[in-house]
C-alpha cells in the first residue's frame, strides 16, 4: 500500500510539474492576445527609425512596422524606451515580446532569435546632386568626412583611392557641418544620419551617390517562438508587397526601398 500511494503521489507531482512546464513555455502569440498588446523594445531617440514628434509620440520608420505587426495580431501597440545595453535582456526578461532595429550577428543569435529583415541599414556616400560619384574609383581627389574611428570610418579607408582627401572628425555633427559648410565635397555616413541631412538641405541638394556597405536591420524576438516569428514575417511581408515599406521609406529615410537592401 505504501508503494502504491508513493507511486501515486511521484505521478501527481510529475503531472504537476509538466504543468508547470507548459506554462513556463506559454506561446508568446497566446500571451499577447490574452494582453490584448504587444510590448515593442524600440530607440526612443533614433531618428529617423524612432524619435519623439511634436506632440511627444513616438513616430518613424520603426514605429510604422511595429504598428502594422500589431495591427496584423489584432492587438494595441505598446512601445518600451530601450537602450543598447538593456534591451536584450528586456527580450530575455519578457519585459518586451520583439526589439526593433536589431543587427544580425552569430554571437547575438545564440541569445535570441530573428525575423526577417525589414529596414534597409547601410553607409553611404553622400554629396551635392551637382557632384558626378557614381562608384569608388570616383572617390579620387575628393575631399570627404567621416567620423573618426567608426564602421564608416574603416569601410571608406577600405574603399578608397590612394588619392582621396579623408577628413576625419570626432562626432557626426561635425562630419555634417563639414559637408555643410563646403569644407569637404563629400561624407561617408550612415542612412539613418543621411537621411536627415537629405531631408533639411534644400539649397544643397544632397543625394546618395553609391552604398558602401549593408547591413539591414532585422526584429529580434526570443527563441522557440516560432508562430510569433511567423506573424511578424508575414506583417513584413505584406507592408512590403502593397507598397507601404516603401512609403515608410520615402517619408522616413527620404528615398525608395530597395528590396536588395533587405538582403544581410
Amino acid at each position: 500500500m505504501n508503494l502504491h500511494m508513493k507511486s501515486t503521489v511521484a505521478a501527481a507531482l510529475m503531472l504537476a510539474g509538466l504543468g508547470f512546464a507548459s506554462q513556463a513555455h506559454a506561446d508568446a502569440v497566446d500571451d499577447i492576445t490574452k494582453a490584448g498588446a504587444i510590448n515593442v523594445g524600440i530607440f526612443s531617440d533614433f531618428p529617423p527609425f524612432s524619435s519623439a514628434s511634436a506632440d511627444m509620440s513616438i513616430k518613424g520608420y520603426d514605429v510604422d512596422v511595429a504598428q502594422a505587426i500589431a495591427d496584423a495580431l489584432k492587438v494595441k501597440l505598446n512601445l518600451v524606451s530601450v537602450t543598447g545595453q538593456n534591451r536584450i535582456p528586456y527580450l530575455t526578461d519578457k519585459r518586451v515580446d520583439i526589439l526593433m532595429s536589431v543587427g544580425y550577428s552569430k554571437e547575438r543569435e545564440e541569445v535570441i532569435d530573428f525575423a526577417a529583415a525589414y529596414a534597409p541599414y547601410y553607409i553611404a556616400v553622400i554629396g551635392p546632386a551637382a557632384l558626378s560619384v557614381k562608384g569608388k574609383e570616383d572617390l579620387a581627389d575628393k575631399s570627404i568626412a567621416v567620423n573618426r574611428g567608426t564602421l564608416e570610418d574603416t569601410s571608406l579607408t577600405e574603399a578608397a583611392p590612394a588619392s582621396a582627401d579623408i577628413k576625419r572628425f570626432d562626432n557626426y555633427n561635425s562630419v555634417i557641418q563639414a559637408f555643410i559648410s563646403g569644407q569637404t565635397q563629400l561624407m561617408v555616413v550612415g542612412n539613418d544620419v543621411g537621411a536627415q541631412v537629405l531631408a533639411k538641405q534644400d539649397a544643397l541638394k544632397p543625394e546618395q551617390k553609391f552604398q558602401l556597405l549593408t547591413s539591414p536591420s532585422h526584429i529580434g524576438l526570443n527563441k522557440h517562438e516560432d508562430r510569433l516569428k511567423t506573424a511578424v514575417n508575414d506583417a513584413v511581408a505584406k507592408m512590403l508587397a502593397d507598397g507601404k515599406l516603401d512609403e515608410s521609406s520615402k517619408a522616413w529615410l527620404k528615398t525608395p526601398l530597395n528590396p536588395e537592401n533587405l538582403k544581410d
